[in-house]
């Protein structure tokens, strides 16, 4: 995905969604994403997380190149690309970035990398731990906290009853 700074030039952003959770588990921003960054910000994610079965991208040149998809075969996870001009096959993906777009930078302007890394990386915190999703039944992907029913929010705090 791409966005424009306010003091000129662009900025790229890899968005990577959970599909089964519909949580952003990784967002990366840069003047320009390369297939080493892609494998940085993946290796992160799998030491954190595990190895996936399958990664589903677009074809675009920082996940096609040799090198990544050789590392990739060697920790036998296999790439599920979409065809080019075919968005829905990428759904979840795709629906984030629209989420992002309206509700994050159509709507904040920065003149930094620096400062368009911190706006994007609080709205996708919200998005995980508060913004209500249709596709979960109102709940967020990652919620903060799951409070035990005995909890009652009043009009000044919140008591146990």
């Amino acid at each position: 995905m791409t966005w424009h700074l306010l003091r000129g030039g662009k900025i790229r952003i890899l968005n990577i969604i959970d599909e089964y959770t519909r949580e952003c588990i990784a967002v990366y921003v840069k003047r320009s994403i390369k297939a080493t960054d892609v494998e940085w910000v993946l290796a992160t994610l799998f030491i954190e997380r595990g190895r996936p079965e399958y990664i589903r991208s677009d074809n675009g040149a920082e996940f096609t190149a040799k090198e990544l998809m050789r590392w990739l075969k060697d920790l036998k996870v296999s790439t599920l690309f979409i065809e080019p001009g075919s968005p829905w096959e990428n759904g979840f993906c795709e629906s984030f970035n629209g989420k992002m777009r309206e509700e994050c930078l159509n709507i904040n302007i920065c003149g930094t990398v620096a400062e368009a890394d911190y706006v994007i990386r609080e709205w996708v915190q919200y998005y995980n731990t508060m913004r209500p999703h249709s596709s979960l039944g109102g709940l967020p992907p990652a919620p903060e906290a799951i409070l035990p029913e005995y909890f009652v929010k009043t009009d000044s705090c919140t008591n146990l009853h």
